[in-house]
């Protein structure tokens, strides 16, 4: 590129231009026995430090699930930085968007955006609606939900177990922020902690979850959304996504293979299984870690520097590298 060439807002590739000022020659003057003075020093190296993370230029349709005009968002690398760009559109506060899916206004738990967005995937985000106090029971130990969270501090129920003590509770639905158990706000905690908290409610002693639905369109009044037994669902289009990180830059990159599907989907339902979440970020994030590890120990060790806070139990680890052994090659 020439200096002083203006690159198009439109072109998505970053690209960095780097001028250099000509240092002239020292001045000689040849009618003068006295020497020369000494040439000027090489320029200093640049400063060594964290490189700032370029934003992919990539721009995203959205609108609010409940009915809005289209917005256009770009310039996000995260679930936060995301919810903030699609709040300044519409002008509401960040804190209002419950989660987003993808391609459909409907509290679809298949269409759940993650951690990945397919390059032409429409972003639906459904808001805060009415709250809701529930009076639970424990009849028995499991209460026969699954709880996710939408990184940025809100837990909610991502399914329900048909005949389960939930699932005679009519005014609980999937889709709904857990807001408090008891009167205690729970919000900023993450999903495998709100989990804990409901396991551990004493069996025949009532309590209290308050609880927020997204607001809905006047087509899903009424409904009661079921999220499915299994499978995920594929929640791209095309070859690409784009991959939010919580620590880093947002990057490109291609639709997992057969077999990774495969192993994400193997560990997501051993979270479930094992902490009563489904997260399919999570889950990808475990399968990459086990990329390329040769036996169980150096597995754990990965696993441990990317996602110490958890501490899985020894069991779990063991289920999850069976789980991804088709992944590595082994089976």
């Amino acid at each position: 590129m020439q200096n002083g060439e203006v690159m198009s807002p439109q072109d998505s590739k970053a690209s960095v231009e780097e001028t250099m000022e000509d240092h002239k020659a020292p001045f000689q003057n040849q009618g003068c026995p006295e020497p020369t003075a000494p040439p000027l020093p090489p320029p200093s190296p640049p400063p060594v430090g964290t490189p700032e993370y370029p934003r992919p230029r990539l721009i995203f349709h959205t609108q609010l699930a409940h009915g809005s005009p289209t917005g256009r968002i770009h310039g996000f690398t995260n679930v936060k930085e995301l919810y903030a760009k699609i709040a300044e559109v519409f002008n509401i506060s960040p804190s209002e968007i419950l989660f987003c899916t993808l391609n459909s206004h409907k509290v679809d738990m298949q269409k759940l955006l993650g951690g990945q967005i397919g390059l032409e995937d429409f972003i639906f985000a459904h808001v805060r609606g009415e709250s809701k106090e529930v009076e639970v029971t424990k009849t028995e130990d499991a209460l026969g939900l699954t709880i996710t969270d939408n990184g940025a501090g809100y837990a909610f129920i991502k399914r329900i177990k048909e005949g389960s003590t939930i699932d005679q509770l009519k005014a609980v639905c999937v889709g709904d922020h857990i807001e408090a158990i008891n009167d205690q706000s729970i919000v900023g905690c993450r999903h495998y902690e709100v989990a804990k908290m409901l396991k551990e409610q004493p069996r025949g002693l009532p309590f209290t979850l308050r609880l927020v639905e997204p607001k809905k369109a006047f087509d899903m009044i009424g409904m009661r959304t079921k999220a499915p037994k299994s499978n995920e669902g594929k929640l791209v289009n095309g070859k690409e996504t784009l991959r939010l990180r919580s620590k880093g830059a947002a990057t490109v990159q291609e639709v997992q293979n057969e077999f990774e599907e495969q192993a994400t989907r193997k560990v997501d339902d051993l979270l479930e299984s094992y902490m009563g979440i489904r997260d399919p970020e999570l889950a990808t994030t475990i399968v990459e870690a086990g990329k390329d590890k040769k036996n169980p120990d150096d597995f754990a060790e990965a696993l441990d520097s990317v996602l110490g806070d958890f501490a899985f139990p020894d069991v779990f680890l063991f289920d999850v590298w069976g789980a991804i052994g088709v992944k590595n090659g082994r089976n």
